[in-house]
């Protein structure tokens, strides 16, 4: 799954900061691009090497980075099909939250060679939700700060009002605190399911 990821961080440096940054970083490190084909198995050690000598260069946590790669992600046009998976989860973010728990098996039907962690949704009180997700080590990196990111953005996408709290993890997970406070604070974006398209 690395060579997936090592793409996307890729595009999304690439798109964020410019070929030059993108091809600095990886002279620095000594990584040629048979590290970015999706479908190719990649050291872990490459990801987590590629996402701290990014998050170094501008003085930010690779947590921040990677809470960045989330958004971009869902916002991007080129991740329109990333965001039709996301949106396919329900009208509202409310019930977006209530499908994130399918999300790995969805996207495993997309792409086979995604793997996902696993994730559980609990609902803690009115508007209140925590999402854990398994932690995946073995991947090189956090996955948690990039659902961070991804919930961020498609809360705007909905057009709903958001709070959103990384509270870190333990040996086994990774916890994002929600709450949820107008599902209908703004106009989203518009999004047809019936055709999985952006509507006019």
């Amino acid at each position: 799954m690395n060579g997936l990821i090592n793409r996307a961080i890729a595009c999304f440096v690439r798109d964020s900061y410019g070929d030059p940054l993108w091809e600095e970083v990886t002279a620095r490190l000594g990584i040629d691009e048979s590290a970015f084909e999706p479908l190719m198995p990649c050291d872990p050690g490459v990801t987590a090497r590629l996402v701290e000598a990014v998050a170094a260069r501008f003085s930010r946590s690779s947590a921040d980075l990677l809470e960045d790669l989330g958004t971009y992600l869902v916002a991007q046009p080129r991740s329109e099909a990333i965001r039709r998976l996301l949106r396919f989860g329900g009208v509202d973010f409310a019930e977006f939250l209530e499908s994130l728990e399918d999300l790995p098996d969805r996207a495993r039907l997309a792409m086979s060679e995604l793997d996902l962690p696993a994730i559980s949704l609990y609902m803690q009180g009115a508007g209140v939700f925590r999402v854990e997700m398994a932690r995946a080590d073995g991947a090189g990196l956090r996955f948690g700060p990039v659902l961070l990111g991804m919930l961020r953005a498609m809360a705007d996408d909905y057009g709903a009002l958001v709070v959103l709290d990384y509270r870190g993890c333990d040996a086994t997970r990774e916890i994002i605190e929600v709450r949820l406070l107008d599902a209908a604070f703004a106009d989203g974006r518009g999004f047809d399911l019936a055709s999985g398209r952006a509507a006019p």
